[in-house]
């Protein structure tokens, strides 16, 4: 059972907005800009009736800055945020010690774009750090201090193309960073995807490159060493013909447990498994698909139902398929057994004049192969049904390629729970798409950067974009957040077979659409577009009490929330 239930503002003090410093590889404090809050007066709920917690916004911090990715990977370290600013290429370091007054009290800028950040127990920071110029030459990883009260640059390495994701291994060990390697924008070149691992000098201090290994996919290419498994995607063009598989896939995102690092590869569906003593991928894993066909895995796939006009309407189709293409990935501990958990956000490969999706009612014109008559998604290509919505035109072909027995769709619209084997125990299925309709009934599938009625229903819906795992009262949750409606969705998931839905909480004032209103009621707006999330431990709070911070990449600010228990 749901309930809705009404949320008051809570009171903000004055937001302090950073200037962007110049510079290569410095440290500092930035200067103060107009005051801002954007803690909206209701934030949309729904809370399960056995819940046993709830989240409440608490203090928000504005970049001041519309879709331009001001505010996307958020680290906690003791009482200070450090949130990846894409935007002006730099780590915001916020303290929050006073989480309903967030403020600026320095920053850490690489030379590069900033993509990621990671800090260890005793204060060593991360940066992943992308070639400012050309997003395929290597880029590098910069160490900082946190400890300091001004965050002081340590020094930094040179790893693999477009490192986009660090995570650093428990004991404080390793680093380890997710190269994904994009194509150039134009397609002429696609670099090789790789993981790199990083051997971590037991001080605050910066590895040397001698410390830097790169486990890549060499001996997955044809002839090599191991096998390749048939459900991994490797497909589209390929620019430069040697080493087709290394260059296809594309690390997104590492989960690391132990020895072992899980690293998700979005595109290609699948996740690797890297072992980091030897900093070889020793095996890569396809996920599968979700079939839209069964009951509890329907989805809303059209904007125009049943007439022209947007209405709610989850249904089943016979002849779609799902593919999981997650985003974030976790691994936690359960009954003495590691497993993963993915958000299932979905991806396309547009580069240059490859365009992998397509809408269910264009395939047979342009060149596209039509959809097989003996398929039984046949009868579905009208707008009221499947002809919106978006599908891979790379996945389903018939053997000769003449035509689409299969479709299938980018992501999943859900979250799951996997074995270390690749074996999904859990999977939320049409939930995520039912619980924020039940939120915000006339924003259902609402985009981020304007609000709207269905505006990605023929797309990825929500699209889980990345999560957070926390223990609270001995019970372990998963903070998923939805990068289109916006909003963070918890589940129990204390036992990995039989998670259970918590509550739902969406920071955002539909009235206010920032795109078609203008960017000046970017702070009535609330928080657009959640890209990361840390769960801060009641141990590591600056309150004593457990807490979440959410990076918006459309919005630019940087959210907290209280974890409140229900007794």
């Amino acid at each position: 059972m749901l309930s809705t239930r009404p949320r008051r503002r809570r009171a903000t003090a004055p937001i302090l907005v950073g200037v962007v410093a110049a510079g290569c590889l410095v440290a500092g404090p930035a200067a103060a800009l107009p005051v801002r809050a954007a803690v909206v007066d209701a934030p949309l709920e729904v809370v399960a009736d056995d819940a046993a917690l709830v989240l409440s916004p608490v203090g928000t911090y504005e970049t001041g800055v519309f879709d331009e990715s001001a505010a996307e990977i958020v680290a906690s370290y003791d009482g200070r945020l450090y949130v990846v600013n894409a935007r002006a290429g730099l780590v915001e370091v916020l303290d929050v010690k006073k989480p309903s007054k967030p403020k600026k009290v320095g920053e850490v800028q690489g030379d590069g774009i900033a993509n990621s950040v990671a800090i260890r127990a005793d204060g060593l920071g991360v940066v992943a750090i992308e070639d400012a110029d050309d997003k395929t030459a290597p880029g590098h990883v910069v160490f900082f201090d946190a400890t300091k009260k001004k965050p002081r640059v340590l020094g930094s390495v040179e790893v693999g193309s477009l490192p986009d994701m660090v995570a650093i291994s428990a004991d404080g060990t390793r680093a380890v960073v997710a190269n994904e390697g994009e194509p150039a924008d134009d397609f002429s070149s696609d670099p090789e995807g790789s993981v790199a691992v990083i051997d971590l000098p037991d001080t605050v201090a910066a590895a040397i490159q001698a410390d830097v290994r790169i486990a890549d996919f060499h001996e997955f290419e044809e002839g090599g060493s191991k096998t390749l498994p048939e459900d991994v995607r490797v497909f589209g063009p390929t620019p430069e013909s040697d080493l087709p598989v290394s260059r296809n896939l594309e690390p997104e995102y590492v989960a690391v447990d132990g020895d072992t690092a899980y690293v998700a590869l979005q595109e290609a569906n699948a996740f690797a498994v890297v072992d980091l003593d030897s900093a070889t991928v020793e095996e890569i894993l396809p996920l599968g698909f979700v079939d839209h066909s069964q009951a509890g895995h329907g989805i809303d796939a059209s904007d125009r139902d049943p007439q022209g006009a947007p209405m709610f309407a989850i249904r089943t189709f016979e002849g779609l398929k799902g593919m999981y293409l997650p985003d974030g990935l976790v691994a936690y501990q359960a009954a003495g057994e590691t497993y993963l958990v993915s958000a299932n956000e979905g991806d396309a490969r547009e580069w240059g004049d490859y365009v992998e999706p397509a809408r269910v009612k264009d395939l047979g014109d342009d060149g596209l192969a039509p959809v097989c008559e003996t398929s039984p998604a046949a009868a579905l290509t009208g707008d009221a049904d499947l002809g919106r919505l978006n599908v891979s035109t790379a996945m389903g072909l018939s053997e000769d390629g003449s035509c689409y027995e299969e479709l299938y769709a980018f992501g999943s619209r859900s979250f799951s729970i996997w074995t270390t084997d690749g074996e999904q125990v859990f999977d939320s299925g049409e939930d995520f798409e039912r619980i924020t309709h039940e939120a915000a009934p006339e924003f259902f599938n609402s985009n981020h950067s304007e609000s709207n009625l269905e505006g990605r229903s023929e797309d990825k819906g929500p699209e889980p974009e990345s999560l957070a795992i926390g223990e609270v009262d001995g019970r372990t949750y998963a903070f998923i957040g939805f990068e289109r409606v916006g909003g963070v969705v918890v589940y129990d998931i204390t036992d990995p077979t039989d998670a259970t839905f918590v509550t739902y909480l969406n920071n955002r004032d539909f009235s206010v659409s920032v795109e078609d209103d203008g960017v000046e009621l970017l702070s009535e707006a609330g928080d657009l577009g959640p890209e990361g999330l840390t769960f801060v431990s009641a141990e590591t709070s600056p309150t004593g009490e457990p807490m979440l911070a959410v990076a918006n990449e459309v919005s630019g600010t940087t959210t907290l929330f209280t974890i409140d228990t229900i007794s």
